[in-house]
């Protein structure tokens, strides 16, 4: 493009193209009444002017500007960059198109590309190469129109079978800058030289004296024209009529073309017409009324670039000041430009005709039909303060101000009565028809207008001021909720009949509102304390414990359905009927709300809006009013916005240690992260734009996280020190309504091992570690082999030590038994035998006789016990009659020399036991029994021996006390150590068992080996 052509297009920014939308705001409503949100240059806004906005189906929403081409997903603003080796054609976009099959085409000051699934692809259209591309449509056949700004505007028609232009001849003029399908197939065309109808037919030209820059529709179907910078036109027929638009301020006066100045054209589906200004900012029309938003409103700039509407319905304006954002609020406003008299408001009331009534700071505003009338003191009030409102069975309209009270009838207010410097802060009436006024100093009856009794509050219990009233119509009385006492009291016959405060239930703090339920419930809200329920003289309260967001109620209504609303310092709350229900049955259940915000239009109070009543009600059609000291808000129970359309979710970048992965990039798959990643960020986002800031997050790394981690409105998932290994990162999200995707988006990367990571150093490790394993085995073996030697040696010699000193006993054994066999026993019997010689030589009458045989007794004893060492030393019998014989003997012996009954059961086959085994098995014997006698203090002992499974086996048993193998240790004898060397030396076992009052048993065992 030449430098003159660049210098018009440049010229012409603010000449845009339309795009396409899908859903719309509430067009009823006045733009100030949307939600709105801007991004300003002033703010920090750095796209430059934006030419023109699109949605592809990912819910990205792209912006062309001066700069490039930038994605936006509500809260982060990207400029795209194409792949690596390729390339816009000029950074400057001047308009956009999303097709039906998702492909993104991008017109820029010098040439038209596209983009779809990766790839980045210039049109080969000579007609379109190096032009300025002024606008894109798809009609419904799916060809493509493109319209150019040169010398000589071009439009060409590019379909799948090849691409026509026209224009060649300059019959556009310099550019077509907008196009338009009707719902009669007819395509248009809007251009410098006029209106053109492309198709069906020849092209047909509708002369026009000004350039066109914006095509749509009117509310009656006809094709709507937008002159530049001038007024707005319309096709009757074969006709261009000029189509009037009236003006916000006074409604009744038809704008000039100058006043229109349009730009772009925008008509939302459920027919809101917007009109982008050339210098007047923004243009909002439904159903012939009118209001304009321009900077001065809050809008980025009255320049305004390009107009837009997403899938959700919002509206996006692009001015050369910034981008702005409307949305619908569950909440809105009604304010002095809706034409209340005062935005300082104190109260409310639904009229049962319909109307609503608003009490503010100089006049009475009536809000009928959508038309507000303003009365004042010319219209009757007693001055142009109004404070409470009320209206009787009768319907009139009540309402107190600072000098007295009036009611409206025919049309304008009477004055009932005079009250000079009153303050009523509430009104209502009883059954009767009487008339009970909240008075700052006292309680007021009044009966047919006039004032009859002033009760003072001091009268009525503490110096309090009840600021609400609320009649109980049927047993008649009047409820009296008390401001500073926070106190309920119900009213009748001139006193109090019952008082609730805290201690009976009564949520803590002041009372600023009660309401009765159909059911005849008494509802109070309470400052610090939550709502109060009183019904039959019981009182529960539904606080933060049972679900509520906070305890702060400014008031609560019951709407159509049942359901309740609640005025809080942290919102607006619904709870639902069967909700409610629930917690009357369960005063313990936990019930489930739902909260608007100030993101959702909701003016937030910390205390009351006001101190006039009511501040709350609920008009004819359903709707709930409310004051808050800044207009009067309006929700509609039954038409709340929702947004349904579940939020598409994306994985954006990854960043590790500082590095960017661009995981959007087209063919991506699995990445691969380098090894030792030390800090990992994902980002993540979800394409809902209405309320970005309300989107809520979920994700997981399997492998790493056990359940979904709740993230907020949080976009980036942290991770630290992630070992390698492949992993899978998920993300779900949801709207601004709460609507999940349950699908979400998913990313599978893996993060590289260093060396020592790997599986193959791991290997390398594991074997040289078992190698040294063992090797300090093999070492390790080798010294336990030489200690075992060592140590069977060493046992070797101990046992030869043993049985040589064994044997060396029991020869000494032998030895000694002999001579006391042979000597000392035959010496005592020789004694024997000449004392009994000498005992016959002493006559038989003489003492020496006695003492003789007395002596001859002793050594008879003496013989006995030495014969029977003797034996022991050195049994005999052992040897002559073998094992068994010689135990049983000795046992016979033993149990008459100690007197201790000694029961013997012994087995004649061990007889042919070897001689060694023999006297071992004796000796142990001989042992046990003597350890039986000595220490267990037992009454009977049992001696066994048998033979079996080539084995002999001995067993001693006592019913004594008990002993422990020390206490057998230490009174001298083998002990257990012999007795255990012994039987080890036969290659045989020993147990030894025995606890305090059981008893002991000793248990030996041999192999069987006859005499060699």
């Amino acid at each position: 493009m030449d430098r003159a052509h660049r210098r018009a297009a440049i010229g012409l920014a603010i000449l845009l193209a339309c795009c396409t939308c899908a859903f719309t705001l509430n067009p009823s409503l006045d733009v100030n009444q949307y939600a709105h949100t801007s991004w300003t240059v002033r703010d920090g806004f750095s796209m430059g002017n934006i030419y023109a906005m699109a949605q592809t189906p990912d819910g990205y929403l792209w912006f062309g500007t001066e700069f490039g081409l930038f994605r936006f997903d509500g809260v982060r603003s990207v400029r795209w960059q194409p792949p690596a080796g390729q390339q816009l054609p000029d950074k400057n976009i001047n308009s956009l198109l999303v097709t039906r099959d998702g492909t993104l085409w991008i017109g820029t000051f010098s040439g038209l590309v596209t983009w779809s699934g990766g790839k980045l692809t210039w049109r080969p259209e000579p007609e379109l190469q190096r032009q300025f591309v002024a606008s894109l449509y798809e009609d419904r056949e799916g060809t493509v129109w493109a319209g150019t700004l040169t010398d000589h505007g071009r439009l060409c028609a590019i379909r799948s079978g090849g691409t026509r232009c026209y224009g060649e001849d300059g019959t556009f003029g310099r550019a077509v800058w907008s196009l338009y399908e009707d719902s009669s197939g007819n395509l248009w065309a809007a251009a410098q030289s006029g209106l053109w109808r492309m198709k069906p037919g020849p092209p047909r030209r509708y002369p026009t004296p000004t350039e066109l820059i914006g095509l749509s529709r009117t509310d009656e179907g006809r094709l709507l024209i937008a002159k530049h910078g001038s007024g707005l036109m319309e096709l009757a027929g074969d006709n261009l009529e000029s189509y009037p638009i009236r003006g916000a301020m006074p409604s009744n006066r038809l704008l000039q073309d100058r006043d229109v100045d349009a730009n772009r054209l925008l008509r939302d589906r459920d027919g809101g017409l917007w009109i982008g200004t050339v210098e007047r900012g923004l243009i909002h029309v439904h159903n012939a009324r009118t209001d304009v938003f321009s900077r001065a409103n809050g809008l980025s700039g009255d320049v305004v670039l390009s107009v837009f509407e997403d899938r959700e319905g919002d509206i996006w304006i692009a001015t050369t000041g910034g981008l702005d954002r409307f949305r619908e609020l569950p909440v809105s406003t009604i304010s002095v430009k809706q034409g209340l008299s005062s935005d300082a408001t104190q109260s409310v009331l639904a009229a049962t005709d319909g109307s609503i009534w608003v009490g503010a700071h100089q006049s009475l505003t009536r809000w009928k039909n959508g038309q507000a009338t303003i009365f004042d003191e010319a219209n009757g009030l007693p001055d142009d303060a109004p404070q409470s409102l009320f209206q009787d069975d009768r319907g009139r309209i009540w309402v107190s101000t600072s000098h007295g009270l009036a009611y409206f009838e025919d049309g304008r207010f009477r004055v009932a009565t005079r009250l000079p410097d009153a303050n009523v802060h509430y009104i209502t009436g009883d059954k009767a028809g009487n008339l009970w006024l909240s008075e700052q100093k006292s309680l007021m009856q009044l009966v047919d207008g006039r004032l009859v009794e002033r009760i003072p509050w001091s009268q009525l219990g503490p110096d309090e001021i009840a600021e609400v009233l609320l009649s109980s119509r049927e047993p008649g009385g009047v409820w009296l909720g008390f401001w500073a006492g926070g106190r309920l009291s119900y009213f009748k016959d001139g006193q109090i009949r019952r008082s609730y405060t805290a201690a009976d239930g009564l949520g803590e703090g002041n009372v600023p509102d009660l309401q009765l339920d159909r059911y005849g419930a008494l509802w109070a809200a309470t400052q610090d304390g939550g709502l109060s329920r009183l019904k039959d003289g019981r009182i529960v309260t539904l606080t933060t414990r049972n679900g509520l967001p906070c305890n702060a109620i400014h008031w609560a209504l019951e709407d159509d359905d049942g359901s309740f609303w609640l005025y809080t310092t942290c919102g607006l709350v619904r709870i639902s009927r069967s909700e409610m229900d629930a917690w009357i049955a369960d005063p313990k259940h936990r019930i489930q709300t739902t909260v608007w915000d100030s993101t959702d239009g909701v003016r937030l109070r910390s205390s009351a809006a006001s101190a006039y009543g009511p501040r709350v009600a609920k008009s004819t059609d359903g709707k709930l009013w409310f004051v808050t000291g800044e207009g009067v808000q309006i929700v509609d129970p039954r038409h709340l916005p929702f947004n349904k359309l579940p939020p598409p979710v994306h994985i954006e970048q990854v960043t590790a240690d500082g590095k960017i992965y661009n995981i959007s990039s087209p063919g991506t798959g699995g990445w691969r992260l380098p090894p030792l990643v030390r800090d990992l960020e994902i980002d993540y986002t979800a394409l809902s734009l209405v309320a970005p800031e309300k989107n809520l997050f979920r994700y997981m790394l399997e492998g790493v996280d056990r359940d979904w981690k709740d993230a907020g409105n949080r976009r980036q998932a942290f991770y630290t020190n992630l070992p390698p290994g492949k992993y899978r990162f998920r993300v779900i999200a949801s709207n601004n309504s709460g609507v999940w995707n349950e699908e979400g988006a998913s990313l599978d990367f893996s993060i590289a091992p260093a060396y020592y990571q790997t599986n193959w150093f791991r290997t390398l490790c594991v074997t040289v570690f078992l190698a040294l394993m063992w090797a300090a085995h093999r070492l390790r073996v080798q010294v336990l082999e030489r200690s075992h030697a060592v140590l069977e040696q060493h046992q070797t010699e101990i046992r030869a030590l043993n049985e040589q000193l064994i044997t060396a006993q029991e020869a000494e054994r032998m030895r000694i038994s002999g001579e006391l066999h042979d000597g000392i026993l035959q010496q005592i019997t020789s004694i024997t035998l000449r004392l009994a010689k000498v005992r016959n030589q002493v006559p038989p009458d003489s003492e020496a006789k006695a003492t003789v045989s007395g002596l001859q007794q002793q050594l008879i004893k003496i013989g006995t016990d030495i014969r029977h060492i003797s034996h022991q030393l050195h049994p005999a019998l052992l040897q002559e009659a073998g094992l068994p014989a010689a135990l049983h003997a000795y046992c016979e012996e033993f149990s008459r020399v100690r007197g201790l009954p000694v029961a013997c059961e012994i087995d004649e086959s061990v007889e042919e036991l070897s001689p060694g085994a023999a006297l071992c098995i004796y000796r142990i014997a001989q042992e046990a029994l003597g350890n039986a006698a000595k220490y267990s203090e037992a009454k009977k002992v049992e001696v066994r021996l048998t033979r079996s499974d080539g084995r002999v086996w001995l067993s001693v048993s006592d019913d004594g006390v008990g002993c422990t193998p020390d206490q057998i240790g230490k009174a001298g004898g083998l002990g257990l150590i012999n007795m255990r060397e012994r039987v080890l030396q036969l290659d045989g076992t020993f147990a030894f068992d025995s606890e305090p009052g059981r008893g002991t048993t000793v248990k030996v065992a041999v192999p069987f080996r006859t005499a060699s």
